[in-house]
């Protein structure tokens, strides 16, 4: 049987060996830019969700509703820099900052992608990282919540790291909200019923998420609990 060879130069982390160290300067170059940026946009909340969300869509708007109130109390938007809810949750907070005067920011975080994904026009500080697992650190890094909006692998992922970085106590804990109970119920009952159940995890692990769908009460469980985290 005839072995086929891929050309693995295409797959980044295959593609790497020994004689590519100087790889780690421009992933410390990352961090480091990142680290100096960054921590001027606090208090900041990020948005995960599909870029693949139209503009005339539910998700589209209701991310759009979110960002821009939560932008009104004070919270900078970061999100992936993208397009579909990328681009809402930007969208909403440069609207409520130039409607406003507000001194909050409209951050994205985009990836260099194969696809050449763009950073949307909506974000008025930008990064762009070549690594994954960078850009991870920082859209978690210097937020004091986590919204996640419906989506797909890549928001799934999002997602259980960030609980298990709570889970692990590598980062504080803080709000993480799954808006859409349509989109999430399913994934949320499976928890419940199969790693909770047979004691996988904890009670108060499965705690660390909570469904909310409506934007006001977002907002509102978001800055209660910033403003007291130690009653919730």
């Amino acid at each position: 049987m005839a072995v086929i060879r891929e050309d693995i130069s295409d797959y980044e982390l295959n593609s790497l060996n020994k004689s590519e160290s100087w790889r780690l300067f421009r992933i410390m170059g990352e961090f480091v830019e990142g680290f100096d940026m960054l921590p001027a946009i606090c208090p900041s909340v990020t948005i995960y969700g599909s870029a693949r969300a139209a503009e005339d869509s539910d998700v589209y708007k209701n991310t759009k509703e979110i960002a821009y109130k939560l932008a009104l109390k004070g919270y900078s938007i970061v999100s992936g820099g993208g397009p579909g809810v990328m681009e809402a949750a930007n969208r909403g907070c440069l609207e409520a900052k130039n409607n406003f005067g507000l001194k909050v920011n409209s951050v994205g975080l985009n990836i260099k992608l194969p696809m050449e994904q763009a950073i949307n026009k909506y974000a008025d500080i930008t990064l762009e990282f070549r690594h994954f697992f960078v850009r991870k650190v920082m859209l978690v890094r210097y937020a004091s919540a986590f919204i996640m909006m419906p989506g797909g692998f890549g928001t799934l992922d999002e997602l259980f790291e960030t609980v298990e970085l709570i889970q692990t106590k590598k980062t504080r804990p803080f709000p993480v909200i799954l808006q859409g109970s349509e989109h999430w119920s399913g994934l949320v009952e499976w928890i419940k019923n199969k790693p909770l159940e047979n004691s996988y995890i904890s009670k108060k692990d499965f705690e660390i998420i909570k469904v909310i769908n409506n934007a006001d009460e977002i907002v509102k469980h978001i800055t209660e609990f910033n403003f007291n985290p130690e009653s919730k």
